[in-house]
């Protein structure tokens, strides 16, 4: 719990990951709401890597001093490319992608190790992705309440399969600090993988045993490291 009064706080941008939108951050947003963080949460159309970042970059723009970027899945790739902003004080991964200069999130996926689980995703319709629906919870939202993961398989946002290979210019977290948590029970992006790119963004490590959906199934714990990594920024 910090102080309610935020005006020594820097304001937390949340950016959601494909396949879903802004509104599976709420519980997150509430926690860090009533902790006195101003919140606010970007709603990417996920159509191209470019189009995301500048999503983005607007609502950091529309922020009161620094901002903690937070990124899930997906979205981890937007807060890299996005973070280089000079308003970005730090990068929080939510069991992210975290690429490398020149990478993208379809180069990071192209050799899953043997044994990996393999996400359902379907075949592209007009340039986009979505995942099975009757695959959803057990890949997706494997711990999140059973009403709750349905509805998110059925209100899918359809993928962009040109945001997948959009390609990092410049990795934000090689200017700034960032943390990351790993979701143990993933089934999307697999925990291995997690550790990695956190190793070599220098991020500092939570892990918590949770679904992809963590941010979902257990806000706390996501807002606790968010918070963490905010008041880190708010002491410089």
């Amino acid at each position: 719990m910090v102080n309610n009064s935020n005006s020594a706080l820097p304001a937390i941008v949340l950016v959601h990951g494909g396949f879903v939108d802004g509104s599976g951050w709420e519980d997150v947003y509430r926690i860090l709401k009533k902790d006195g963080y101003p919140v606010s949460i970007v709603q990417n159309p996920t159509t191209s890597l470019a189009d995301d970042v500048a999503v983005t970059k607007r609502v950091i723009a529309e922020q009161q001093g620094p901002v903690v970027l937070v990124g899930h899945s997906y979205g981890g790739a937007v807060i890299t490319e996005a973070g280089t902003d000079p308003s970005v004080s730090g990068l929080v991964y939510i069991t992210a992608f975290a690429p490398d200069r020149g990478e993208s999130v379809a180069s990071l996926i192209k050799d899953p190790p043997p044994g990996a689980p393999v996400p359902p995703i379907l075949p592209p319709t007009d340039g986009f992705l979505a995942l099975d629906k009757t695959k959803f919870a057990a890949s997706f939202a494997a711990d999140v309440e059973a009403e709750k993961a349905d509805f998110m398989a059925n209100s899918q946002v359809p993928w962009g399969v040109a945001a997948l290979s959009g390609a990092i210019s410049e990795p934000a977290w090689k200017s700034k600090p960032s943390w990351y948590l790993v979701a143990t029970d993933d089934r999307m992006i697999p925990p291995a993988a997690q550790r990695l790119m956190a190793k070599r963004a220098g991020a500092t490590v939570v892990e918590a045993k949770g679904s992809h959906a963590i941010y979902v199934s257990q806000p706390k714990a996501v807002a606790e490291l968010i918070e963490k990594a905010a008041m880190s920024r708010a002491m410089k």
